[in-house]
């Protein structure tokens, strides 16, 4: 049986850098497809989840420290690389969800500049609230970078990234990246991929 994964994200989580990376082999065992739907999380969290800009002030107590380190664990584990933060840190990233949003119903192209996007930011450190840095990241894949960005400013697609991050926020979303198993079981997080993992196996079993 083909399985449902809903994988919502924003391009400047750290976090959906790494379940990015983690997800797509977890999905390929399981014979799972994904789809990718872009959200602003400066959206979400400010409609359902502000204490994370109160807990930004605090980047240089233990619990923070310590999440730094985890970050680079979990790096290592997933055979990626991680540089963080960027002096850009925390990403504007609305221009670059925007051209997420361009290419949405392109699910393959999607995958491919998010992944080229993700590597610009989270290893080169490249600014991606900069539209001229989103038509190079998609001009180096051999997508047309100056007609992207020229979509991701039009006011449909301004409208759909909009819809997106509301409709996260009414399935009960707080934050990047949101998963979803079957349309309406909800995990959070590169950490909860596990359980994405456990109801994978548990739908497969009950359907054999």
């Amino acid at each position: 049986m083909t399985h449902a994964i809903e994988f919502c994200f924003d391009l400047s989580s750290p976090w959906t850098y790494l379940a990015f990376h983690n997800i797509r082999p977890l999905a390929a065992r399981h014979g799972a497809t994904i789809r990718w739907t872009p959200i602003l999380v400066g959206g979400v969290f400010n409609a359902v989840n502000p204490s994370v800009y109160a807990a930004r002030e605090a980047m240089d107590s233990p619990k923070f420290r310590h999440m730094g380190k985890v970050m680079r664990d979990w790096a290592r584990l997933a055979g990626v690389e991680l540089k963080f933060p960027a002096p850009w840190h925390p990403l504007k990233s609305v221009n670059a969800m925007r051209a997420c949003c361009a290419l949405e119903d392109d699910q393959a192209a999607l995958e491919r500049f998010a992944e080229a996007a993700f590597h610009a930011y989270f290893v080169e450190q490249r600014n991606l609230d900069d539209p001229a840095e989103v038509a190079a990241v998609a001009e180096a894949i051999g997508m047309d970078g100056a007609a992207l960005v020229a979509a991701a400013s039009s006011q449909p697609v301004k409208d759909r990234l909009r819809a997106n991050t509301e409709r996260l926020v009414a399935r009960g979303g707080y934050g990047s990246p949101s998963i979803f198993v079957h349309g309406t079981d909800m995990y959070f997080g590169n950490d909860q991929l596990p359980l994405v993992e456990q109801a994978l196996r548990l739908n497969g079993e009950a359907v054999s």
